[in-house]
């Protein structure tokens, strides 16, 4: 069957303020398996410059495909974007077969099914298995009841199969690098750069999150085999920068310390910037010197707030106490550190954003991540706040970098002030400053200067939009309200966490 991958573009920050653009990799690991199916798979990526709508028809109809498989990684903003491209495709292409993946689909399956009549079908979960079976029943026109997985129409009505199982061996189904041209894509000062994903979720329980709703439980690749990948892309195609897609990578230090052995053999040199959590690194002190020998250069840490009392509501299961050694222990090996905290929550005072500050202070991080509380229902964050009220109606601005929810004593232009104060008083504080022009380390110097040159764009950016483009409501219905009920989905948020070592 002819296949295209669509990567539809984005209006989120992420995809465009920087110059830079990575490649699709939720798109590239479900065409490893579909190429090695022999099927005649191309991808489209329409967010790399973006391409406007004319002119993504204009590319699709050229290939004349069959299928097209539609997703992306920022999955519930993302959803307003392929709904109205998918009915622009299903106009120009009456029979094509029309396929939608993501964290979003796989939990608003039907609703998306009730509501997009162009959509044929929806793969739940992990694709790579799924979407192979998918295309092969309807390549062969047998039924797809049988399938695990995915949801589609039968009588007309909307209807979803058993979830898949999660899959075992990560490197059973490969990445299909061939897809894209690797020397399109750069990030962390215009270096040819890759998203890789060691481990796919989470063990942890953070109410906020739905890692564990999407993943089921926390497993990971083959050490050495996610090494020699990644020596390969080096090698290769001149891969220079490794940006990890996990959530939680270092979940186990047993895996994660043989993935680092490995890679230091391999003799490389690579760049790594990823994300853990602070309790993890604190555990990893003594091996914290093969982490800056294997590459790492920034790792952001899952700190989320500085109050010991919302930390033990969100259920982030850390320490402030920990989260600040954990930043120490980055600082003597020369890895910057990024903390990131979450702000939004209902009960939050201008008193709360300056105890913030001041701990921000105090734990002394390289660079700042402030992002906002975002209700997907597939979390147990949503069952929280279901009755809080919805300030931001555009799906479009669910990306983490708009408030979504109100909060009780701050009106949205308060939160703003107070977000964008905190993060100017962070990186032009002497000691950031200093790390900027002076750190004795090359690679921390060239680190910080692309998140300040990122980061000063972002922030003006933010404050530009809040106050001439982007639109908010005072009268927005409840969470609740905003998203009707629907079947339930099991959510794994709830289940006891394991860990494949």
């Amino acid at each position: 069957m002819r296949i295209l991958l669509l990567n539809v573009p984005h209006p989120g920050i992420g995809s465009r303020i920087p110059d830079e653009h990575l490649p699709p990799l939720h798109l590239l690991a479900v065409g490893g398996p579909l190429l090695d199916a022999g099927h005649e798979v191309r991808l489209l990526d329409a967010d790399f410059d973006p391409l406007t709508s004319p002119q993504i028809l204009t590319q699709v109809q050229a290939f004349h495909p069959q299928a097209i498989l539609l997703g992306h990684s920022g999955s519930s903003s993302g959803h307003p974007i392929i709904a109205e491209l998918s009915r622009a495709l299903r106009a120009a292409m009456p029979d094509v077969h029309l396929i939608y993946g993501g964290s979003f689909p796989t939990f608003h399956w039907h609703d998306v099914l009730a509501q997009e009549p162009q959509i044929d079908l929806i793969v739940r979960g992990e694709g790579e298995a799924t979407a192979a079976r998918a295309i092969h029943a309807l390549e062969h026109h047998t039924p797809l009841d049988d399938i695990p997985g995915i949801a589609f129409r039968r009588d007309g009505q909307p209807y979803a199969t058993p979830p898949a199982e999660p899959i075992e061996n990560l490197d059973a189904y490969r990445i299909g690098w061939e897809l894209v041209d690797l020397a399109r894509y750069s990030y962390w000062g215009n270096r040819r750069a890759v998203v890789v994903q060691f481990s796919r979720g989470c063990p942890h329980f953070c109410s906020y999150c739905g890692q564990r709703a999407f993943w089921t439980r926390w497993r990971h690749r083959d050490p050495r085999k996610f090494a020699a990948e990644i020596a390969w892309l080096h090698r290769t195609h001149g891969v220079e920068v490794f940006d990890f897609a996990d959530e939680n990578p270092t979940a186990s230090k047993s895996a994660w310390k043989e993935f680092l052995e490995a890679l230091i053999a391999e003799n490389v040199l690579v760049t790594l910037i990823g994300s853990t959590r602070a309790d993890a690194i604190v555990r990893d002190a003594d091996i914290l010197h093969l982490y800056k020998k294997a590459g790492i250069t920034r790792w952001l840490l899952g700190i989320e707030n500085y109050d010991e009392a919302t930390l033990i509501k969100i259920r982030k299961g850390a320490s402030t106490s920990t989260d600040r050694q954990a930043i120490q222990l980055l600082r003597q090996h020369n890895i910057i550190s990024m903390g990131t905290w979450v702000v939004g929550f209902a009960e939050e005072t201008p008193r709360d954003y300056l105890h913030g500050l001041k701990q921000l202070l105090s734990y002394d991080p390289d660079q700042v991540q402030i992002i906002y509380a975002t209700p997907h229902r597939w979390t147990p964050f949503f069952d929280q706040e279901s009755q809080r009220k919805i300030i931001q109606p555009d799906q479009r601005l669910w990306d983490y970098k708009h408030q979504v929810l109100a909060t009780r004593h701050m009106a949205p232009w308060h939160v703003m002030l107070s977000i964008k104060l905190i993060e100017a008083i962070m990186q032009l504080r002497p000691r950031a400053l200093w790390r900027l022009w002076v750190h004795p380390d090359a690679a921390f110097r060239s680190g910080m200067r692309w998140y300040y040159l990122i980061g000063r764009r972002v922030w003006f950016y933010e404050i530009f939009h809040f106050l001439l483009r982007d639109k908010r409501t005072r009268t927005g219905p409840t969470l609740a309200e905003f998203w009707k009920p629907s079947p339930p989905t099991p959510n794994a948020a709830t289940e006891i966490p394991q860990l494949n070592r």
